[in-house]
Formats: structure tokens, C-alpha cells, sequence
């Protein structure tokens, strides 16, 4: 799947069964799988602030895609009995990595140029995307954001999503509100037909009773290297290269075996594209 980095591109229409997971490695490279026989042990650094991703179950314990995603990279790599997950507030993780209290951090951090001049990053795993979603009583004449053209479509102000909404299509008319609970509601009382905003949320959003059954998804979904990052990533200390390959290879076969759809599906049952 190619990653637009000065366009947006809908790989879907939504609908029926949640799509698959988009495979973000190619199946023709072969990343490499260092070995690792002389690693005392390897540190996950999460926090515990990030649903469905990371948190604390009803029983305190780490729940999450991220852990889970941990605990089969430790499997792949053959050193499960190495590895330990430890969660911290999310703004003492990178102080933490720095400073060799842990071996990699998987909580969502966002990769900035900034951080990559002190850091490594694997390969991403997962892209977040923008969504459409729509009232399911508004007149729109289509089934694809064309449809969309002279229709009052509500987004947060000041964010990505209001960027690249602008960007990409032009001929909506733009309604902004101060946050996402103002825009949630605007488009369940039909003051918008449409909004444009997170994909995560959203697709929790249209299926919670909250939203009683006002809307759906529609069209997209929409990825952007340019408006919303690189995507999901794990971020090392840049002297530990092994280990950064190491990953990325266990992150390419989960991928390909289809264990990373499994855990993707687990978290995400209605779908994120």
C-alpha cells in the first residue's frame, strides 16, 4: 500500500464486514533478524493512558493492542522470557529511554524530526486514518466524498484534520468547532451533514450508544503523511541498531502471518478502514 505524502487517497469504500489491515511491508524484502543471544533482557516501555492501545484492565493489569503487540514481537523474536512491559506517565517515557531505564517505548509516541535526531524509530505497523462520517438523515446525493461538494461538514479547528480537509476537498463548506464533543454533536443533531476527524474515534463513536445510530462512516478512509504523520511506530535509543532491525523484522512477519490483523481485529472489531 503506497502512503500519500501530499494527497489524500481513499483505499475503501466502508461498509458490510470491517476491512483487513493494510500490510505496510512488502512481501519481496527481507529485513534482516540480527541476533540478539547476548540481550539481558528487553524493556517495552508503555503508559497506561491510550485506549484501546495501552492501558489498565479492570484488574490493573496492561491491556491493550500495544501489549499485545509487544508479547508476540518477544514470541517471534524467541525471547518472550526476556522481555517485561512496564508502564510510566506518557511524559516520562522519553526521559526514561534516554536515560536506559527502558529498551523501547510503544504508546503512540508521534515521530517529529526532533525526536529523530535523538532517537530511532522501527518501521511503522499502523496508520491512523481521517474518516468521513455522515448523518444518516442528511440528503447527500452519492456514496463518495463527492457527494459531499456544497455540504456543510463540520471539523475541529486548529487541527490536522482541518488542514487536510481544507487541502483535499475544497468544495465542502467547512463549519469548524472548538472540539470534538461540539462536532460530535453537531453532526448527531444534523446542524452538519457530515464531519471530517480521527478515524479511531469516529468508528468507536458511530457504534457506541452515544451516537444512537444517527450516523455511519463514509467513504475513505483517507492517509496522509503530510497532515497526520508516519503512523504507529516503536521508538529506540539510535545506538541500539540490532535491536531496531530486530524489530522490524518481527514486525514484517506479523504482518505477513497475519498475527498483527489478529490483534488489529481484537481492538478494533468495527474497523478503522
Amino acid at each position: 500500500m503506497l502512503i500519500a505524502a501530499s494527497c489524500a487517497m481513499p483505499l475503501v469504500a466502508q461498509e458490510a464486514p470491517p476491512p483487513g489491515l493494510p500490510i505496510l511491508f512488502d512481501s519481496r524484502e527481507r529485513l534482516p533478524k540480527p541476533d540478539l543471544s547476548s540481550l539481558v533482557r528487553l524493556r517495552f516501555l508503555t503508559s497506561v493512558d491510550f485506549p484501546p492501545f495501552n492501558f489498565a484492565d479492570q484488574n490493573g493489569k496492561l491491556a491493550g493492542f500495544h501489549v499485545d503487540l509487544a508479547r508476540e514481537i518477544c514470541d517471534e523474536l524467541g525471547i518472550s522470557d526476556k522481555c517485561q512491559i512496564q508502564a510510566l506517565p506518557f511524559d516520562e517515557l522519553q526521559g526514561a529511554l534516554a536515560a536506559s531505564q527502558g529498551d523501547a517505548v510503544i504508546a503512540g509516541v508521534a515521530v517529529t524530526p526532533e525526536l529523530r535526531k535523538n532517537f530511532a524509530f522501527s518501521r511503522p505497523f499502523l496508520m491512523l486514518p481521517a474518516r468521513f462520517v455522515r448523518n444518516l438523515k442528511a440528503s447527500i446525493d452519492g456514496g463518495t466524498a463527492a457527494a459531499l461538494a456544497g455540504h456543510p461538514v463540520g471539523v475541529v479547528k486548529g487541527t490536522a484534520h482541518e488542514a487536510m480537509l481544507a487541502a483535499f476537498f475544497p468544495a465542502v463548506k467547512q463549519v469548524p468547532f472548538g472540539d470534538k464533543d461540539a462536532l460530535l454533536a453537531a453532526v448527531k443533531d444534523g446542524k452538519v451533514d457530515a464531519a471530517f476527524a480521527d478515524g479511531l474515534q469516529l468508528s468507536f463513536w458511530v457504534s457506541s450508544p452515544s451516537a444512537e445510530k444517527c450516523c455511519v462512516l463514509f467513504d475513505g478512509p483517507y492517509l496522509s503523511q503530510q497532515f497526520l504523520g508516519e503512523g504507529m511506530t516503536i521508538m529506540l535509543r539510535q545506538q541500539d541498531a540490532d535491536l531496531t532491525a530486530a524489530i522490524n523484522h518481527a514486525l514484517a512477519t506479523l504482518s505477513r502471518d497475519g498475527r498483527l490483523q489478529e490483534i488489529y481485529l481484537r481492538y478494533f472489531p468495527y474497523g478503522l478502514y
